[in-house]
């Protein structure tokens, strides 16, 4: 036992200290990992001119995070959708936005299967004298039983977030779990089903759709990229890079335009 000892006290030793949690009063951006906060290492988010096709999405989700930054009441947010259509690059668009606007606004980024930690995240930056935006990218249940703990944490909860945080999430469903419609149709009572699968995404006071980007949208989102960087491109080129990529969306058209600038010698 005494070996034992001495051998997991060696190993401890050898191990790596934690690094410490970051100063959330220091930092644009973090993200929450194994309960720990820790500073992003490259925050560049897009200007807001850049994103095309999401003028309206774009003007309520930057409202929303203005309240937030000056202190005012403000909505948790749910923005859904098509992949590929900016949805987190809007979320990240929007809080640079408001920091260059001078507003002490900080973006931290939580992963899906740090959910459980958001208690301890709420512990640590209730008292910092700024605002934040708990990113929750990509979020998505496979059952509404899964769901309860985020819904909780959103409202009624004992560990409800506090009032200098919203959660921002974004997913590819609009309520966030798939709708089974042979559960519903077997359930004792449907109406129950429904409700529950419906409960998360009513949470969020601020829901924003983003939609299949059709081809003049998309040939646009290229036209604005390319303008930016000094390119020209083939609008029937870029309609050839969709279609191999077997999708028309912002993501697709970014892929296009950085194609077409490593084929001009072009740094982004």
């Amino acid at each position: 036992m005494d070996d034992l000892a001495r051998i997991a006290a060696a190993l401890e030793r050898l191990a790596p200290p934690p690094p410490p949690p970051a100063d959330p009063r220091a930092h644009p951006a973090y993200v929450w990992r194994a309960n720990t906060l820790a500073p992003a290492r490259a925050f560049a988010p897009l200007p807001l001119d850049l994103l095309h096709g999401v003028e309206a999405q774009r003007a309520a989700l930057l409202a929303n995070l203005e309240r937030l930054a000056a202190g005012h009441a403000a909505q948790d947010a749910l923005l859904w959708g098509a992949r590929g259509t900016g949805k987190s690059a809007l979320v990240k668009a929007c809080v640079g936005a408001v920091q260059r606007e001078g507003g002490d606004l900080a973006l931290v980024e939580v992963a899906a299967d740090q959910l459980d930690g958001l208690p301890a995240l709420f512990d640590t930056i209730a008292a910092a004298p700024r605002a934040f935006v708990l990113f929750l990218d990509d979020l998505g249940f496979d059952a509404a039983s899964d769901a309860r703990t985020l819904r909780s944490l959103l409202e009624g909860g004992a560990e409800a977030r506090p009032a200098n945080a919203r959660l921002v999430v974004t997913s590819n469903r609009r309520h966030l779990i798939p709708r089974d419609i042979h559960e519903q149709e077997s359930a004792i009572n449907a109406r129950d089903a429904v409700d529950d699968q419906l409960a998360l995404a009513d949470r969020f006071g601020l829901s924003l759709g983003f939609h299949v980007v059709d081809q003049p949208l998309y040939l646009a989102i290229v036209r604005g990229y390319a303008e930016r960087y000094g390119l020209t491109f083939d609008a029937a080129d870029a309609l050839l890079w969709a279609t191999r990529r077997g999708s028309r969306s912002g993501r697709v058209a970014w892929q296009y335009v950085v194609d077409l600038a490593g084929r001009s010698g072009t740094a982004l």
